[in-house]
């Protein structure tokens, strides 16, 4: 018997193709997708538990579907990366929930909603060190022409402000030729733009292949004619490597963007997270990058707050962001995370001040971003068409310098009418902190 099911799916863009693997399933056993709740027999909550703010979004989000339990939906069930951590305190405490479902069993989905219908009441966790399955269908939630590639799972790095690794397990890559095959059936479906995607995907291949092969895997994805454009998100410094650089410069299909989470840049900061990095070889780098590509859009993540950051060591990082090394930031307030090193370093830090921190952070990128974008006036980009927009009569999309959900948009007058997917070229007229606006011209 086939279910109506929903899904709500929360967190970053690995947690998303769980989501999408989960959906596709669910398909293939003969249940029926549905985007509204109220319609929905089954509703999966596939959860995020990376930090407080994330944690409190997943318990709201079960709690807000549970609700749907006094309505049409029969069964809710919580799964990835809150319930692979949480997974005793979520049947305690959350009663809604008729089933677990961790970070390395979502694959078995449509079992756990056969077993909860017969009044079990499934908890699969703790099979997150599991060999990556392959050949599993997808679902993309994404546009049709774009679509998220995991090439690796899990973690081995460990910094101490993070739980990733006991919630995603140790770092596995994904075999090169399985990779390529899932990227051919993309690209078949109609994909132009893969974004590649790990928690490290510059230490892609080091467990399978005894070194750094993500280099050589942009060199066979960029042989499928198909794919426009080829992203890569999440580099760690020490693991970029030279050859990584140039594969990249070399490439017109692979955007000059790089997505590179530095945390910190003071060298006493980075020790204490146990980042395998430090100040001298950020710069390092950070200059190869702009050295062999110019155009490089480059966006980072930062913390604030970590314990016993002084304000000396904030100052350093506020300085380094004032230099203009980054085009595109986020910054984090430090979260303590339970049963993770830093959460028991004695020097935390009031909320209070990790909010100012946080807030003078994001200022002064709003004016290093603007200086960048108005150095932008005048050229010609090439757009992903995503939308049009009803108010100001403009379509709008991403440039090569800007990922799905993540970064800025690029408004734009055209003379015809476009089609979602389409690439055009726009050349930029007008600026803000983060959206440029230009008109379509000829190739």
């Amino acid at each position: 018997m086939g279910y109506k099911i929903g899904m709500v799916s929360l967190g970053c863009a690995k947690n998303q193709t769980d989501a999408e693997t989960m959906l596709g399933i669910l398909s293939e056993k003969g249940h029926q997708l549905v985007t509204d709740a109220e319609e929905a027999d089954v509703i999966v909550v596939n959860t995020c538990g990376f930090i407080e703010s994330a944690k409190q979004e997943s318990i709201d989000a079960i709690l807000e579907m549970a609700a749907y339990k006094e309505k049409n939906c029969k069964l809710l069930i919580a799964s990835g990366c809150l319930a692979e951590r949480y997974h005793d305190e979520i049947r305690t405490e959350l009663p809604e929930v008729d089933a677990v479902v961790g970070t390395g069993d979502f694959e078995k989905i449509a079992a756990v909603i056969d077993a909860a219908f017969q009044g079990e009441h499934p908890v699969l966790c703790g099979h997150m060190n599991d060999a990556l399955q392959e050949g599993l269908p997808r679902v993309l939630t994404t546009p049709g022409y774009t679509a998220y590639l995991k090439i690796a799972d899990g973690c081995d790095n460990c910094c101490t402000y993070c739980a990733i690794p006991m919630i995603r397990g140790k770092f596995r890559s994904r075999k090169k030729e399985e990779i390529i095959r899932e990227a051919r059936e993309l690209a078949a479906a109609g994909v132009k733009e893969l974004i590649l995607i790990a928690q490290d995907t510059t230490r892609y291949g080091i467990d399978l292949y005894g070194h750094y092969a993500l280099s050589e895997l942009l060199e066979e994805l960029c042989a499928i004619e198909e794919i426009h454009w080829i992203r890569v998100h999440y580099f760690y410094t020490e693991a970029v490597t030279d050859a990584l650089i140039t594969t990249m410069a070399k490439h017109q299909k692979i955007c000059h963007y790089v997505d590179m989470p530095i945390q910190h840049i003071n060298n006493r900061i980075l020790r204490r997270m146990a980042r395998r990095t430090n100040r001298d070889e950020i710069i390092e780098k950070l200059s190869k990058i702009r050295a062999l590509m110019p155009d490089c859009m480059i966006r980072t993540s930062l913390i604030v707050g970590f314990p016993g950051e002084t304000e000396e060591e904030f100052s350093e990082l506020y300085e380094f962001v004032k230099e203009g090394w980054f085009d595109r930031m986020g910054v984090f307030a430090y979260s303590q995370e339970e049963d993770t090193p830093a959460a028991e370093f004695p020097d935390q830090i009031e909320e209070a001040i990790k909010e100012e921190r946080l807030d003078r952070l994001m200022r002064l990128q709003q004016e290093v971003s603007l200086k960048k974008n108005e150095k932008r006036i005048g050229r010609t980009v090439e757009v992903l068409v995503e939308g049009y927009d009803e108010e100001s009569f403009l379509y709008f999309g991403r440039s090569r310098g800007d990922s799905i959900g993540v970064d800025s948009n690029v408004y734009f007058a055209a003379k015809d009418e476009l089609s979602l997917g389409d690439f055009v070229w726009v050349k930029i007229l007008a600026v803000d902190e983060y959206d440029v606006t230009g008109e379509q011209i000829e190739e």
